[in-house]
C-alpha cells in the first residue's frame, strides 16, 4: 500500500512558476511509474505527466516544453517542475501511478494562475 501527499500548490501570475511535490509512503515507490494528473473546475482529471521507474517521461502536448517531471526514489518522492504557468493550469493536481490506483488517490493541491 502507498499513501502520496500533495503539496507545493498555490496562487501565482501568469508566466510564473511553481514546483510541486509528491511525498509517498511505502517501501515500493519505486516500482510504480508514476504521474501527475490535474482537473479543472467541469472537467475529467486527465495526466499531464508521467514518469517510469527508470525515469523516462512523457507529457501532454499542453505542458510540453513548460513542466518537468522528476523523482527521487531515495526521498520517495516525486516532483513536478511548472514554469511559464497559465491561466488553463488552473485546477487540482494529484499524484498517483499510471494507470491510477483508485486507493492511492490524495486531496491534491490547488494551482491557480491569475492572468
Amino acid at each position: 500500500q502507498v499513501q502520496l501527499v500533495e503539496s507545493g500548490g498555490g496562487l501565482v501570475q501568469a508566466g510564473g512558476s511553481l514546483r510541486l511535490s509528491c511525498a509517498a509512503s511505502g517501501r515500493t515507490f519505486s516500482r510504480y511509474a508514476m504521474g501527475w494528473f490535474r482537473q479543472a473546475p467541469g472537467k475529467e482529471r486527465d495526466l499531464v505527466a508521467r514518469i517510469s521507474t527508470s525515469s523516462v517521461t512523457n507529457y501532454a502536448d499542453s505542458v510540453k516544453g513548460r513542466f518537468s517531471i522528476s523523482r527521487d526514489n531515495v526521498k520517495n518522492t516525486m516532483y513536478l517542475q511548472m514554469n511559464v504557468l497559465k491561466p488553463e493550469d488552473t485546477a487540482f493536481y494529484y499524484c498517483n501511478t499510471v494507470p491510477p490506483i483508485g486507493v492511492f488517490w490524495g486531496q491534491g493541491t490547488q494551482v491557480t494562475v491569475s492572468s
